[in-house]
């Protein structure tokens, strides 16, 4: 390989996880790596002093453009909007803070921040970049982006779940929804849901399912009980690792029917994520590597 290319992809696995980890799409992360590229095959290397860093900052900017792009996308979804779930390799769950930063739940919190905030947030949070690095590739001055890191920082801290329960924990959890969604047996699933646990799925307006979220214990078994499966047809439910953490593969006839994915505080399930879209399934049969 010729030295541009090297270095591309020495760095594609970070690069496609700092992209999803701004935008919540892996295939609007992976159009960034293609946008990244092409730029980056143009760059004289020569006048690179830190390739790493110039690839993050191509990245973050490409990624920068197609968040308000997404944003306005999101703006005529049906239902609610859920990240794309990816299926990951197991080490991720060994890095607590990586798998924490692609979780389902973070994500969702990283949503409630401005396109800028939440770039800065996760080149400062979860790759350690210093104030002046993340400041070329945000466009902002150092000092803005302290204060911009800042107020993300406590943002987040206000919204992202406490007491995150333990991967055997997580697993207990699947394993009670799985029992559920199998047998329609639903004792067990009702010890470990939190009062006010909070069920959202996502359709994108092709596959049936909630168009508003579902809230309390007893009414989240109630969905279950009623079905977010076809009693019909013939369903099987696996435990995989998703977003860096244990989540369900739910098939239909042998097809792929949709991803389940929890948030868990102090051991019970605050929330149920149930992603049904097809287009934000395409890629989960197959692992991604992520890291930083």
């Amino acid at each position: 390989m010729d030295a541009a290319t090297e270095a591309f992809v020495a760095h594609r696995n970070l690069l496609f996880t700092l992209s999803y980890e701004i935008l919540g799409s892996a295939t609007d992360a992976e159009d960034v790596l293609q946008e990244t590229w092409l730029l980056w095959a143009g760059v004289d290397l020569g006048t690179v002093l830190d390739q790493r860093a110039y690839l993050i900052r191509i990245a973050t900017r490409q990624a920068l453009k197609r968040l308000r792009t997404l944003g306005r996308r999101k703006e005529t979804y049906v239902g609610p909007w859920l990240p794309e779930p990816l299926l990951t390799t197991p080490d991720v769950a060994e890095d607590v803070e990586l798998a924490d930063s692609v979780s389902m739940a973070m994500l969702l919190v990283l949503e409630t921040l401005g396109p800028t905030e939440r770039a800065v947030f996760v080149l400062r949070e979860v790759f350690d970049l210093d104030y002046d690095e993340i400041a070329q590739a945000v466009g902002k001055s150092p000092a803005a982006v302290r204060q911009i890191a800042h107020r993300a920082r406590a943002h987040v801290a206000a919204r992202r779940p406490r007491g995150t329960g333990s991967p055997a924990e997580h697993r207990a959890a699947l394993q009670a929804f799985q029992r559920a969604v199998e047998t329609g047996e639903l004792q067990s699933l009702l010890d470990i849901l939190a009062p006010d646990v909070v069920a959202l799925s996502d359709g994108g307006g092709v596959k049936h399912a909630l168009l508003r979220p579902i809230v309390g214990a007893d009414n989240v078994a109630r969905l279950l009980a009623l079905g977010w499966w076809k009693r019909d047809a013939e369903r099987s439910v696996e435990l995989v690792q998703i977003n860096g953490g244990p989540g369900l593969l739910v098939r239909v006839d042998g097809e792929i029917d949709g991803v389940v994915a929890v948030r868990m505080e102090n051991g019970y399930v605050t929330g149920a994520y149930h992603v049904r879209n097809p287009e934000k399934l395409s890629r989960i049969e197959q692992e991604t590597a992520v890291t930083r």
